[in-house]
C-alpha cells in the first residue's frame, strides 16, 4: 500500500451511508464537520504523525499524550463532547502469537475519529475495506461500534482455536505422554493467562461505553455496543472454561507422569529385593580368607549358583504369594 503523507494510513470522509467522499490529505488544513466525518487513522511508527498529532491544539492534551502513548491498557474517558477509546485485539500477524495483543487508541467526538496505532490490526483494515464497498460505518458513533464488534470477532476465532487445541491435548494426555505435550500445555496456559489479563479490562471499557451517555452514539449503535459487549463476555467465560480444562488435563498429565514413575520405582525396588541376597551371599563367599567352604571342592561352585536359583525361585514365590507383583 502506498504511504501517505503526515504518517496517515487511512484518510477518509465518511458520506454517511456506510461509503466514501472524495477527499485528500491536501484538503485536511480546511476541513470543517460541515463536510462530513473524518477518520485519520495514524502510524505512530513515522515520526511526521507524532509532530502532526503533537501539534494539534483543538484536541485536548490529554488526549493527545494518550494517542502518543506506547503501551495503554483499555479504557474509556470522557473529555469534553469527546471520548478517548483504547482497546486492544488479538494478533493476527504472520509468525506473531495471538496473545501479543494489539493496541489502537482513539480520540472520537461527533465529528471525526482519529486513531493511531504501531502495529497492523486487521479489524481497521476490515472496516476500511468495507468503507470501500459502501458498507461501512456511517459516523463516528457507527464507527466505534463496528469497529468493537470486529476485533471481538476476530477473538471469537482464537477462543475457538484456543478451545480446538485444549481437546486435542486432552486426547494426547489419554493416549500418552510427552515431552512436546507438556511444553504445549504449558504454552495453551500461558496464551490464556495473556488473553485474560488483556480481555478484562476491556470487557469493563466496552461496559463503560454502553452506559455512558455520549450523544453522537445512537440507540442502535449502543445496542450493537453492548451485544459486543456480551459477546465478549462470552469469550471471557469461554477462556476461563479452557483455561480449567487446561488446569484439569495438567493435573491428569503429572497423575500419569507419577504413576510411570512409581511403577518404575517399584520395578526397580523388586529387582533390589531379589538380587540383594544375591549379592550379599557373593560378597560373603568372594573374601580372601582361609576357612571358605567349598574352596577345594570342584562341584562347589555349581552346587552355589543352583542354591542362589533357588533362593531367586523362593523370593518370586514369596513376592507372589505377597501380591506385591
Amino acid at each position: 500500500m502506498k504511504s501517505l503523507p503526515l504518517g496517515l494510513r487511512y484518510i477518509s470522509l465518511l458520506d454517511r451511508t456506510g461509503g466514501l467522499l472524495d477527499f485528500s490529505v491536501d484538503r485536511l488544513d480546511s476541513w470543517t464537520p460541515a463536510m462530513g466525518a473524518l477518520w485519520l487513522h495514524f502510524d505512530l511508527t513515522d515520526q511526521e504523525a507524532i509532530a502532526w498529532l503533537g501539534a494539534r491544539e483543538d484536541i485536548d492534551p490529554v488526549a493527545v499524550e494518550a494517542l502518543l502513548t506506547t503501551e495503554s491498557r483499555p479504557r474509556l474517558t470522557r473529555i469534553g463532547n469527546g471520548a478517548l477509546m483504547a482497546f486492544r485485539g488479538v494478533n493476527l500477524n504472520k509468525g506473531a502469537e495471538p496473545d501479543d495483543m494489539i493496541g489502537i487508541r482513539m480520540w472520537v467526538d461527533e465529528s471525526r475519529v482519529i486513531s493511531t496505532y504501531r502495529r497492523d490490526l486487521r479489524s481497521v483494515d476490515d472496516i476500511a475495506d468495507a468503507l470501500s464497498k459502501g458498507e461501512g460505518p456511517v459516523g463516528p458513533g457507527s464507527f466505534v461500534a463496528s469497529l468493537a464488534e470486529k476485533l471481538v470477532l476476530r477473538m471469537n476465532e482464537t477462543v475457538d482455536n484456543l478451545e480446538e487445541l485444549i481437546a486435542d491435548l486432552e486426547e494426547q494426555v489419554l493416549e500418552g505422554t510427552s515431552r512436546e505435550t507438556r511444553f504445549a500445555l504449558a504454552n495453551l496456559r500461558r496464551q490464556i493467562i495473556a488473553l485474560r489479563r488483556y480481555l478484562a479490562p476491556q470487557r469493563e471499557a466496552l461496559a463503560s461505553l454502553v452506559a455512558a451517555k455520549i450523544p453522537w452514539i445512537s440507540d442502535s449503535e449502543r445496542l450493537q455496543l453492548r451485544e459486543t459487549s456480551d459477546r465478549l463476555i462470552r469469550n471471557l467465560e469461554d477462556l476461563d472454561a479452557v483455561r480449567e480444562r487446561a488446569a484439569v488435563t495438567q493435573e491428569e498429565l503429572q497423575s500419569r507422569l507419577a504413576e510411570q514413575q512409581n511403577i518404575r520405582m517399584y520395578v526397580l525396588s523388586i529387582v533390589a529385593a531379589i538380587f540383594l541376597p544375591l549379592g550379599f551371599l557373593t560378597g560373603l563367599l568372594g573374601i580372601n580368607v582361609g576357612g571358605i567352604p567349598g574352596s577345594e571342592n570342584p562341584t562347589a561352585f555349581g552346587i552355589f549358583v543352583a542354591i542362589l536359583i533357588v533362593l531367586v525361585v523362593l523370593q518370586i514365590l514369596y513376592f507372589r504369594t505377597r501380591r506385591w507383583f
